[in-house]
């Protein structure tokens, strides 16, 4: 078997060479082990378990430490740094962090990860050999999940984005004891922003599809979520001239998204629940506080 990076090998200690370290070898090849990658005593002659890697100078090299993802696996690997021009590098339990280059990611900025996310990658050769990390997808997450449980209905966990979209965003929902997690879709209805690759997010699954994958939300059930978006267009209205805002039921639903971070169903309940309690009305395409309203605007700020 030809030794490449990424591979788990039991090889042959065939010498000691200080002050470098040990050459183990499959009889064939022999690369070095240095002294700082053991992991307990070791003599030649003596077969060990290591994992290959390129070291700092581009050099096959073997550890006896344990990495967090080996060749063609799966793994939720945390970003360490982030380099501007080449990629974000992560780490993969060795004293050499991996590279996920920003060819691998979202093309906008924003929906890159940042330092202290922690992404779904797989491992992989890059031309030249090299290990590298590409975002796992699909393709690799979909046979490692559960099929989400009826009983997670309307109850919050926690997620990982892995895919981000405009009309909607890919998480892996923490299964906890139950298994690796389900796969859930955020709406963009459901969202108040644009979600980055490997962010955590509290999510809230709301149907279950009959392939097991959950459609979820971050907003609270619509009760609880009409109280704060209520509060949220009352305190826009606060800070208008006159208390007007030239936005009303008829204002379509990608404005609405775009300036009050909610669908439109979400607005039009919280406009009702304000007219309702007399603290707004609505004039052609406008809302403005009533007198109600705007007394109760100014009490709140005594």
């Amino acid at each position: 078997m030809t030794m490449e990076a990424g591979q788990t090998l039991t090889l042959r200690i065939a010498k000691e060479v200080p002050p470098f370290g040990y050459f183990v070898t499959d009889g064939t090849r022999e690369v070095l082990l240095h002294y700082t990658e053991k992991t307990r005593d070791v003599k030649p002659g003596e077969s060990v378990r290591v994992f290959l890697y390129y070291d700092t100078e581009d050099r096959l090299a073997a550890t006896m430490k344990e990495p967090l993802i080996h060749l063609n696996e799966v793994a939720l690997l945390t970003v360490v740094d982030i380099h501007p021009r080449i990629g974000t590098f992560l780490d993969m339990g060795l004293g050499r962090n991996l590279l996920l280059p920003f060819s691998e990611q979202p093309e906008l900025k924003e929906l890159r990860p940042i330092k202290g996310d922690r992404v779904w990658v797989t491992l992989e050769h890059d031309r030249q050999g090299r290990l590298v990390a590409k975002l796992a997808g699909e393709k690799e997450l979909v046979p490692l999940a559960i099929p989400a449980p009826t009983a997670w209905l309307n109850k919050w966990f926690d997620a990982r984005v892995y895919k981000p979209l405009q009309l909607g965003t890919f998480v892996v929902i923490d299964g906890g004891v139950a298994g690796f997690g389900a796969i859930g879709m955020i709406h963009a209805s459901e969202r108040s922003r644009m979600l980055r690759v490997g962010e955590a997010v509290k999510v809230r699954p709301v149907f279950i599809r009959e392939d097991g994958r959950a459609n979820v939300t971050m907003r609270e059930s619509k009760e609880k979520g009409r109280e704060e978006d209520s509060a949220r267009v009352l305190d826009f209205l606060k800070t208008r001239p006159g208390g007007a805002m030239p936005y009303s039921d008829d204002t379509p639903a990608d404005i609405i998204l775009a300036k009050f971070g909610i669908s439109k169903g979400a607005f039009k309940r919280a406009l009702g629940k304000l007219m309702k309690d007399g603290l707004i009305e609505q004039r052609e395409n406008w809302t403005q506080l009533t007198e109600a309203g705007k007394n109760l605007g100014e009490q709140a700020g005594e």
